[in-house]
C-alpha cells in the first residue's frame, strides 16, 4: 500500500456539509436514510459537557462513532479536550476535515500504518497514540520523521483482554523509551472497560467499572512513584459516564454513544430507571413500507444493509407493539399486532438504531433535520469505511 496514495484518496474524501436547495419533508427521503435531529444532537453535546465540567472532568468523546469531522467541531466547540478515534485510517479522515486534536486509541505494530502515523504527525498541532508493547513503540519510532512530534499514552488493560498491557515493567520500559526520543511525549495512559458498557443493572455496572478503576489506579501509582506524572488519564464511555466521574484519578472520558443513543444503550439501566434515557435519541433510520405480501405483517426498504444486526433489532417509538424482523440485506419486516393496520404502504417510519456505530458506517451522509422538522442539509460521513 502507498501510504502517499492512502492519504490522498482520504483528504479527497468530503467533509463539508451540502446544503439542500430547499428544505424536505423527513417523508421525501430516499430512503433508507440516517436522519440527524441536530436539536437534539446539540442538547446531547451541551449535557454531557455541562455534566463533567461541573465534576471537574474533561471530555474526549469518540469519533468512532459518527465518524465526521462537523460533528467533532461541535463536540470541540462545546469544551472538548480532543476527540478520539480507533484507527489510524480514522485519524486520517478527522485531521483532513480539520480536526487536530487527536488521541488513537488503538495501537499500531506495521510499518505501513506507524509511517501514516509519522505523515499525520506533521499535520496535526495535537496528535496522539496508545501504546502497549515494545515493539509498536520501536515501529512507530522507526517511521516518525525528525520534525514530527507526538504524543504517546500507554494503554493499560485489566480485565477486558482486548488491547492494553497488564505489566507496570512494560508501562516504565515504555515511557523510558519515550523519554528518550526528543520527537515523543509520555501524555499518561488509557484504561477502557468496554466489556462492561452494557450491564443491565446499574449498580452491578458501578461495582464492576470502579472496581477495575481501583485497580488501575494501583498501576498508575507504581508508574508515579518512579517520579513520573500522567497528565492524561483517559477512558470509560457512555454506559459508565456517570460512575467513572467518582475516580479522582480520571481526567477525561472517552464518551461515543451519548450523543446518538441507540436501542442497545436503552435497554440497560439508568441509575433511577428502569431504562437508560439519559440523552435524547437524535439518530434515525428512516425506512418506506413497500410491500405487503400477507395479513398481519408489512416489508420496510431497510435490511443488514441499512441497520447494524450484531445485538438488537431496529425499534420504532411511533408503532407500539411493532416488532422488527430482519428479511435480508435489503429489507425488514414489521409483525402487526393481531387486526391491527397500523402501518400502510408508502409510509415513512423512523427507527432507532440498534447500534449507532456500524449503522453509521453503513451510510455516506446524515439527513440533518433542524427544529421545524425538515430537513435541510447532509452532512458526510467522512470517515466511513476507515477500518485501518
Amino acid at each position: 500500500m502507498s501510504v502517499s496514495y492512502v492519504l490522498d484518496q482520504v483528504r479527497a474524501r468530503p467533509s463539508a456539509a451540502v446544503p439542500l436547495s430547499s428544505p424536505l419533508e423527513p417523508a421525501e427521503l430516499p430512503t433508507p436514510a440516517l436522519v440527524l435531529n441536530r436539536p437534539a444532537l446539540q442538547r446531547n453535546i451541551q449535557k454531557m459537557a455541562a455534566f463533567l465540567s461541573e465534576r471537574g472532568k474533561g471530555f474526549r468523546p469518540h469519533a468512532k462513532t459518527h465518524k465526521c469531522p462537523l460533528i467533532c467541531a461541535e463536540q470541540l466547540s462545546a469544551g472538548a479536550v480532543g476527540v478520539c478515534v480507533a484507527k489510524v485510517g480514522e485519524a486520517a479522515a478527522q485531521i483532513a476535515g480539520g480536526v487536530e486534536q487527536v488521541l488513537i486509541t488503538s495501537p499500531v505494530t506495521t510499518a505501513t500504518k506507524a509511517q501514516v502515523v509519522g505523515e499525520l504527525a506533521l499535520l496535526a498541532a495535537d496528535l496522539n497514540i496508545v501504546v502497549d508493547s515494545v515493539l509498536g513503540l520501536q515501529m512507530l519510532q522507526r517511521q516518525l520523521p525528525q520534525a514530527a512530534r507526538l504524543g504517546v499514552l500507554v494503554d493499560l488493560d485489566v480485565a477486558m483482554g482486548r488491547t492494553g498491557t497488564r505489566s507496570v515493567e512494560t508501562a516504565l520500559e515504555l515511557i523510558e523509551r519515550v523519554a528518550a526520543d526528543a520527537r515523543l511525549t509520555f501524555r499518561g495512559v488509557q484504561h477502557y472497560a468496554g466489556h462492561l458498557m452494557h450491564i443491565e443493572a446499574f449498580a452491578q455496572r458501578r461495582e464492576k467499572s470502579l472496581a477495575l478503576w481501583s485497580s488501575v489506579a494501583e498501576m498508575i501509582a507504581q508508574v508515579e512513584a518512579q517520579g513520573i506524572s500522567c497528565e492524561i488519564v483517559t477512558g470509560a464511555g457512555t454506559g459508565t459516564y456517570n460512575i467513572d466521574t467518582e475516580v479522582d484519578a480520571l481526567t477525561d472520558l472517552q464518551v461515543g454513544s451519548y450523543i446518538f443513543m441507540d436501542e442497545e444503550y436503552r435497554q440497560i439501566n439508568g441509575a433511577a430507571q428502569s431504562r437508560f434515557e439519559d440523552f435524547e435519541v437524535a439518530l434515525h433510520v428512516a425506512c418506506t413500507a413497500i410491500s405487503q405480501p400477507r395479513d398481519g405483517a408489512i416489508t420496510v426498504d431497510g435490511g443488514y444493509k441499512a441497520f447494524a444486526s450484531d445485538s438488537v433489532a431496529p425499534v420504532s417509538d411511533e408503532l407500539a407493539g411493532v416488532q422488527f424482523y430482519f428479511a435480508g440485506d435489503e429489507h425488514g419486516v414489521l409483525a402487526l399486532p393481531k387486526g391491527e393496520q397500523s402501518v400502510r404502504l408508502g409510509q415513512v417510519l423512523q427507527f432507532v438504531t440498534p447500534h449507532c456505530d456500524p449503522t453509521v458506517n453503513l451510510h455516506d451522509y446524515y439527513w440533518i433535520q433542524e427544529a421545524d422538522g425538515l430537513i435541510h442539509s447532509m452532512w458526510p460521513i467522512t470517515a466511513r469505511g476507515c477500518a485501518w
